[in-house]
């Protein structure tokens, strides 16, 4: 599978709720928080060659995925994907902590998940703690179509992943990195064996 997606910086959560359902989008469900746990080896392999490997949950449901290095020189972000759904998060992370990887990141999000019916694309509201954005998946002629309806040209497309967009939010700030998260509490880390 090929993941093609592209980020949108959004100024208003209400207003673009809004427009999207004058497009014509109908939620797929209730807003939820999302963690993701990014694994990695001890000398960032991974982040190094460009690929993902991450354990998500929302609710009390759990999905494995790896993506593999960006297409280079495109306007979408473009990229192999991999994603399972898995009944025991929790013990998979033990699992891949046992392999030796381990979390080199975890950050949250509120996702609203919105769809136009009969269309392949998904629009997804994402409320993180630096800031808030529209992620477009789908086909790259429907991506531009739903971001010129919604306002936005190619020039304010967001390839970036949300831990390089975290980063870039610390050096901003003048903050140490740690986690993108928004309360200490809610950490999935204590996979450690």
């Amino acid at each position: 599978m090929r993941e093609i997606e592209i980020k949108l910086r959004v100024q208003d959560r209400a207003a673009l709720r809004r427009r999207l359902r004058r497009l014509g989008f109908e939620s797929l469900g209730p807003r939820q928080i999302e963690r993701n746990l990014v694994f990695d080896t001890p000398r960032q392999t991974l982040r190094a060659s460009r690929q993902l490997l991450r354990l998500r949950s929302k609710g009390s449901r759990w999905w494995l995925t790896w993506k593999g290095q960006p297409e280079a020189g495109t306007r979408h972000k473009v990229r192999p994907e991999i994603e399972l759904e898995v009944s025991q998060g929790q013990r998979l992370g033990e699992i891949l902590t046992r392999l030796g990887y381990q979390p080199a990141f975890e950050y949250h999000k509120f996702r609203t998940e919105f769809h136009q019916p009969r269309r392949r694309g998904k629009a997804m509201l994402d409320e993180t703690p630096v800031g808030d954005f529209l992620e477009l998946e789908g086909p790259p002629a429907w991506i531009d179509r739903l971001a010129a309806g919604l306002g936005y040209g190619p020039q304010d497309y967001i390839l970036a992943s949300y831990a390089s967009l975290y980063l870039a939010w610390c050096r901003e700030q003048g903050l140490p990195p740690e986690n993108m998260v928004f309360s200490r509490k809610k950490l999935l880390h204590p996979f450690r064996p």
